[in-house]
């Protein structure tokens, strides 16, 4: 059994694959990097299968036709050996010396037969152009330097929330809770990080600089242009949320309270989005979102709807969502997030 599998999802990513394979390479044979062509119509394929010629007791190629990037991560995972797994999107990467550490805290989990469900570290928005590079950083609420659970967890920041390149998962816990990302949806990273989080026990927070998270390409998912044409994909992967945890079924306070705070801030995205966009179907889209909640979960709606962030985006008229909007350009700048 490895001690990592790292799958890389990639989907007509010739021009920037090798930085991040490159970057995973010295994990040497603890680590099984699991390159996962998604249908691409360019070299994609051709240099995923160098590198499994190249290193084949490393780099293993999952070759199937295009699924969107969930059914890929759920290709990885169906093919992991792995003890613990993680992603790495195909335009980002890895720090070698951050790597090392995060490798051997892993060693020493395995070693002592003591394995925990999630490893959290740092990541880094690696934004083009931009002077100052912001780090999502756990200090000031998790515990450093020992095993602990979520009552020893403070306040997440509104702003601060545990994203698909901070977190390492204990494999098979994925495969317990069942999780399988929908297919042909983008956004699905938010599904990933947040359905497992009602499995998970043990816990460890390893303050390093491990992930550095590109931003900056025009046809990338995360910029706000697309997001906004592919508006419906987040609202789906926001209402899977809804329906895939039950948060009145969470007896644990402190994870009910931070489960809560992650579909808080989705949904807020979801709905600034809609309100961006500036059209009467998205506005009413937005309407939609919210009666979908009030109907399926009452308490839960009014939790969402009348905290500070339910609130501002619901402030009435063109002038109310100048303001929203407005904040969440601010929001923009402080977090450093597209």
């Amino acid at each position: 059994m490895k001690l990592l599998s790292v799958v890389i999802p990639c989907y007509n990513s010739q021009d920037y694959m090798r930085i991040c394979i490159e970057s995973l390479l010295p994990g040497r044979e603890e680590v099984e990097i699991l390159i996962v062509n998604d249908g691409s119509a360019d070299a994609t394929a051709e240099i995923a299968d160098d590198y499994a010629r190249r290193f084949p007791t490393i780099v293993k190629v999952i070759h199937q036709e295009n699924g969107g990037h969930g059914e890929a991560v759920n290709a990885g995972l169906r093919h992991a050996t792995g003890l613990f797994f993680k992603v790495v999107d195909s335009d980002d990467w890895v720090d070698m010396r951050a790597y090392d550490k995060v490798l051997r805290l892993l060693r020493s989990f395995a070693e002592e037969n003591n394995a925990v469900d999630m490893l959290i570290s740092n990541f880094v928005y690696e934004k083009e152009g931009a002077k100052y590079k912001k780090v999502m950083k756990y200090e000031n609420v998790l515990p450093e330097n020992k095993v602990f659970q979520w009552e020893d967890t403070e306040y997440f920041g509104k702003g601060q929330y545990l994203m698909m390149h901070s977190i390492i998962y204990r494999t098979q816990l994925l495969r317990d809770c069942g999780l399988e990302l929908p297919k042909h949806t983008f956004y699905v990273d938010n599904l990933y990080v947040y359905k497992p989080l009602a499995h998970v026990k043990r816990i460890y927070y390893l303050n390093v600089d491990f992930y550095r998270y590109f931003i900056g390409r025009e046809d990338q998912s995360v910029n706000e242009s697309v997001m906004i044409r592919r508006i419906d994909q987040q609202i789906k992967v926001n209402k899977l949320m809804i329906e895939q945890v039950q948060l009145d079924h969470i007896d644990n306070p402190k994870l009910k309270r931070y489960l809560l705070h992650h579909l808080e801030i989705v949904t807020v995205i979801s709905a600034i989005l809609l309100i961006r966009s500036g059209t009467k179907e998205n506005l009413q889209k937005k309407k939609e979102l919210w009666r979908y909640l009030k109907d399926r979960d009452s308490e839960l709606y009014h939790k969402l709807r009348y905290g500070l962030l339910g609130n501002l985006i619901h402030l009435p008229g063109r002038f109310g969502r100048s303001i929203s909007v407005g904040a969440y350009k601010v929001s923009q700048k402080i977090i450093g997030f597209n």
